[in-house]
């Protein structure tokens, strides 16, 4: 059985502690993102895509997903511990030496939920397409879905993917951008203007739909199904996702600071404190 929207809620709590903890002990990390998409990562993993027991780097017969602002990686550890894939215990060895929670994921150390390396931006589009058209060559009728943030829609292989999707049909996959207006530098229509993403993605021939409410899990499990049904129709799909960078740390909220800085240890118990333990600590 599915989680209900509390328990989703009561997770994605649980998943804020985890990143304020894991960058926190380290000194490094980019809690910013992480946090402000611990709503849509919890609801992808616990009731949207369709999981098999156990990993495999095939992933035939089931969704796949691939994170492509690999920077964010606290927040996948995170769900992907919460939900089955290695201990949870093991979240307290991230970014520490010879361990397979790297500040950016990485496929060599054999972390299960973990399909490509994605330290560098703009790769994870073309990755994505790969592998939904490798499940219509091979009869898979699974979708596959990646996570791309705003400011990474600035590299150009982003949008010579977005190009190819769209000419080859790939009409079983589904790309969402974290929309939250910053990035490392500053506010993204500070940095480079990218003017309206759904004129351009409508213009690139996808079928694009938005969600307006992107911390919110309901909104994202409505969104998300709406997503789904525009499958299969001969177009990508592409999901504006408006979140809120920081979201759920008062302090975290409405910057780009902490896109990458980790809170210090009165930054982290009074962030802590706004997100009490639900599910246990590691």
């Amino acid at each position: 059985m599915k989680p209900n929207t509390q328990q989703l809620n009561d997770l994605t709590i649980q998943v804020r502690r985890d990143i304020l903890r894991m960058v926190h002990a380290v000194s490094s990390g980019h809690p910013g993102g992480s946090l402000g998409c611990a709503e849509f990562l919890v609801a992808l993993y616990q009731n949207i895509m369709d999981r098999k027991e156990g990993f495999d780097m095939h992933g035939t017969n089931e969704d796949l997903f691939f994170l492509s602002n690999g920077h964010i990686s606290p927040v996948l550890y995170s769900v992907l511990a919460r939900s089955g894939y290695f201990p949870v215990a093991e979240l307290a060895t991230f970014r520490k030496l010879n361990t397979r929670l790297q500040g950016h994921p990485t496929t060599h150390e054999g972390l299960p939920g973990i399909r490509m390396a994605s330290g560098s931006l703009g790769q994870g589009m073309s990755v994505a397409i790969g592998a939904a058209q490798a499940k219509k060559l091979n009869g898979d009728t699974h979708t596959v879905f990646s996570l791309h943030g705003d400011g990474e829609l600035q590299e150009g292989q982003i949008w010579e993917a977005a190009m190819y999707a769209a000419a080859k049909n790939v009409d079983n996959y589904i790309a969402t951008i974290d929309l939250n207006g910053k990035q490392i530098d500053g506010p993204t229509d500070e940095v480079l203007n990218m003017g309206s993403l759904k004129a351009k993605f409508d213009a690139f021939g996808w079928d694009v739909l938005e969600i307006k409410e992107g911390n919110n899990v309901e909104a994202i499990l409505n969104g998300m199904a709406d997503a789904k049904s525009r499958l299969g129709k001969g177009k990508p799909v592409c999901v504006l996702l408006y979140t809120e960078m920081g979201n759920g740390v008062d302090f975290m909220m409405h910057t780009h600071a902490w896109h990458g800085k980790a809170p210090n240890d009165t930054q982290l118990e009074a962030a802590l404190a706004q997100n009490p333990v639900t599910l246990g600590d590691y």
